[in-house]
């Protein structure tokens, strides 16, 4: 069976998602590259379960109502469970305990970024969430 893992779009009132740039050590997969927050499924765990489990572990977030957006293939790592929330997360008051700083990235900077500055081929699917606009509906979630 294929590794399974969840991330999540956040996205501000200033239609800016977050990211994370991961830590630089050669170790791990996409070093020193942005990165949605998440992480991989443990045994026996729902994706909602894992990504509460990893906001928790990453930034201290108690994420209340995520919102499923699709899953997303990233080849041979993986499927990936994605959601996303609307917050406005102050980023100097925001702890951060995986990665090296987080960031807040409108749709003309993720654009300006290559395909190899974002981890796990996730620039395709945020522009493809910028491109479908879902935090733009009234409806939109909290």
């Amino acid at each position: 069976m294929r590794k399974q893992g969840c991330a999540i779009i956040f996205v501000n009132s200033a239609n800016q998602v977050l990211l994370c740039l991961r830590d630089n050590k050669p170790d791990i997969p996409c070093p020193n590259q942005w990165d949605l927050l998440g992480g991989g499924l443990e045994e026996g765990e729902t994706p909602e379960e894992c990504l509460r489990r990893e906001l928790l572990e990453e930034i201290e977030y108690d994420l209340p109502h995520p919102v499923k957006l699709q899953v997303f293939d990233i080849g041979t790592q993986g499927m990936v469970h994605v959601f996303w929330q609307r917050v406005d997360f102050d980023l100097t008051r925001t702890p951060l305990h995986e990665g090296q700083r987080l960031r807040w990235f409108s749709e003309p900077e993720i654009r300006a970024l290559t395909d190899g500055e974002i981890a796990f081929g996730f620039r395709k699917l945020v522009l493809e969430f910028f491109r479908n606009h879902p935090f733009a509906s009234p409806s939109a979630a909290p």
